[in-house]
């Protein structure tokens, strides 16, 4: 038997078989499998890699002010003293190096005082916190397949309760387990043999759930979408524990490399420092892939990724979102949304809007302003004609500077393009959405 022989019945298995006819946990297992290829398909895409190359860039510049902010605000709270214990922990696998980094930290934030800060510093800070958030928005959003970003007056009061709140549960949650962790009864329970393993393993197990519970607040909190608790949470699992092994190996990288301070000396630090800010960043990514492909399983497939449309495909789905839509509205049943039309499609959203955007540029279709956006024709059906649909689906994605009228051409050229169009409008003839609903099934 051949790899290729292999790769074919792995991805018989995979993709052509029905989750729905097996014990639950075969399909588990199944749309697993399919969530973690998919999951490697984005990767290998290297467009992750990228974003967490200029989060990482974000990060240097915006980490002071950041920190300074959150700090200003946990001293309000009472709760700042965890602050350097937790820098020392997200740095550990950094070894020695983290200690110095965080030390380096902590003394430039303590040095920040927002009280003395002129105007234009004030808003110079609070412009690198928001760039930094709005780098995670757009990563996130990304991976979400989220074009549309939110507003600035709802992106900056959004962010100020990410900065503000989220800090304050993290750090009190961390305050309450250290304090619980110190008291008597715990050091006294603590000094038995028996009972030591058991709270050193929950002390493990409840910082290991902190940073789920974080990493779940920024993939609900973050992407202009609604994310299911249940999908975050997945996400979240997978990226803590790839974290967490991720330091092991790269704490042995650090602990067993001897060479780097000698030839990059003091900027040695830095480089590790990078280092780990980009694996942290590309996890985070690699998580918000897992939690998207979780709450949608339909786009795990390889047919969800193809957004180059064909010009027959174009017309062909052209035809069918106003056919889909036109039925909806001619029979009185549900209303479609993006995400409806695309799986009865079975398109990828992304390849759906490149038409859907030009049918409602020639006012063919439109969207309806409330919290559900459902589609609904620009006309009436009798006023819509197929002639329409096609010419508008045709055009699509052309300007004013690139078009067939004003491209070079020959007459002979352009005597066919007549001719072909002639025989489209007498195939066609006046024929109009409404004809095209009332003949077909629903």
């Amino acid at each position: 038997m051949t790899l290729d022989d292999i790769k074919g019945r792995i991805n018989h298995v995979l993709w052509e078989t029905d989750v729905a006819s097996l014990p639950q946990w075969q399909s588990w297992l199944i749309r697993m499998a399919r969530i973690t290829q998919a999951t490697s398909r984005d990767i290998a895409s290297g467009l992750p890699t990228l974003r967490a190359m200029g989060l990482v860039y974000t990060t240097l510049l915006s980490l002071v002010p950041l920190l300074a902010v959150s700090f200003s605000v946990l001293k309000g709270f009472g709760v700042h003293n965890q602050f350097e214990p937790l820098m020392l922990s997200m740095l550990e696998p950094l070894g020695e190096q983290g200690v110095e980094i965080t030390n380096k930290v902590i003394d430039f934030v303590d040095n920040v005082n927002v009280k003395v800060l002129g105007t234009l510093s004030l808003i110079f800070l609070i412009y690198t916190v928001v760039s930094l958030l709005t780098k995670i928005e757009q990563a996130l959003n990304h991976t979400w397949r989220i074009r549309e970003s939110r507003v600035l007056v709802q992106r900056i009061s959004e962010y100020i309760s990410v900065v503000m709140i989220g800090p304050v549960l993290i750090f009190t949650a961390i305050g309450l387990t250290a304090s619980i962790s110190n008291s008597a009864v715990a050091n006294a329970l603590a000094s038995m043999e028996s009972l030591g393993t058991v709270i050193r393993f929950g002390s493990a197990l409840a910082s290991f759930l902190l940073i789920i519970a974080a990493i779940t607040f920024i993939y609900l909190a973050v992407p202009n979408k609604k994310v299911k608790l249940k999908s975050a949470l997945v996400g979240a699992v997978v990226a803590t524990i790839l974290w967490k092994l991720t330091g092991w190996v790269f704490s042995a990288f650090v602990a067993g490399s001897t060479n780097y301070s000698a030839i990059y000396s003091g900027f040695a630090v830095l480089i590790i420092f990078m280092i780990w800010l980009y694996l942290s960043w590309l996890i985070l990514l690699i998580g918000a892939s897992v939690s998207f492909y979780h709450q949608h399983p339909e786009r795990t497939s390889s047919r969800q990724q193809i957004l180059r449309l064909s010009s027959r495909l174009r017309e062909k789905i052209g035809l069918m979102v106003m056919l889909r839509v036109g039925q909806s509205f001619y029979n009185d049943t549900e209303k479609l949304t993006e995400h409806k039309l695309a799986l009865n499609l079975d398109i990828a959203t992304e390849a759906l809007q490149l038409v859907v955007d030009a049918l409602k540029h020639n006012g063919l279709l439109s969207e309806s302003c409330d919290k559900k956006r459902v589609y609904m024709p620009g006309k009436p059906l009798d006023h819509i004609t197929v002639q329409e649909i096609w010419n508008a689906v045709r055009s699509a994605q052309e300007s004013t500077h690139l078009n067939p009228r004003n491209l070079s051409s020959d007459t002979s050229v352009d005597e066919l393009i007549d001719s072909i169009n002639q025989s489209i409008d007498n195939t066609v003839g006046k024929q109009t959405l409404l004809d095209l609903v009332a003949r077909s099934k629903s």
